[in-house]
């Protein structure tokens, strides 16, 4: 009976069906989160089995499939014993999808990390990283500036654009040829 749990496990797993605790139970284990945390609660993964070492600031946004270890088992066999850190992901940072925080970082406040980052290091405040591993890439500062005067050129779309505000086939075709005309790029509300 054990190894049909142990194999159920797996196939869940490799499913992507098992995701673990659910934030509450996470909360009540000990992890600390704060106001207005935005994730994605299907794909999102938290380190359950030392989610006490965990905390996440207010205002904090996480794309979809980002991981958050604070455990790192890769001494077990060797020397006995399993690496942990403190995870801290302060007030009001972005963490764009599939980035994994590896055990000890502290993303500093008002920071960005990239889709797709593998984070190692420490992010300071007020700072945009990506990368594998993630690099400083500007300030936020910076970053905003730019993107601000991109508004200026580039297409803007309002919500009737998005799922959403259920967004017409006509509008989604629209939309694709003001991209294609302005170098795949734009924004929408």
């Amino acid at each position: 009976m054990k190894i049909i749990r142990k194999i159920k496990s797996i196939v869940k797993s490799f499913l992507g069906v098992d995701r673990g605790p659910n934030l509450q139970e996470l909360k009540a284990m000990g992890m600390k989160v704060g106001e207005n945390f935005i994730f994605d609660a299907g794909s999102t993964r938290f380190d359950s089995s030392h989610c006490w070492l965990i905390e996440i600031g207010n205002d904090v946004t996480f794309g979809p499939q980002v991981y958050l270890l604070a455990h790192d088992a890769s001494t077990k066999k060797e020397l006995g014993y399993t690496k942990i850190g403190r995870v801290v992901i302060q007030d009001k940072t972005f963490i764009g999808a599939n980035t994994i925080i590896m055990p000890g970082v502290t993303v500093g406040k008002g920071s960005i990390v990239g889709t797709g980052s593998i984070v190692t290091h420490d992010v300071p405040a007020g700072c945009v990283y990506a990368g594998n591993p993630a690099k400083f890439i500007c300030t936020t500062e910076e970053y905003y500036k730019k993107q601000k005067d991109n508004l200026s050129y580039l297409p803007v779309f309002d919500g009737s654009y998005t799922v959403g505000g259920n967004v017409t086939e006509e509008k989604k075709q629209q939309m694709i040829a003001e991209l294609k005309n302005n170098g795949n790029k734009g924004f929408v509300v």
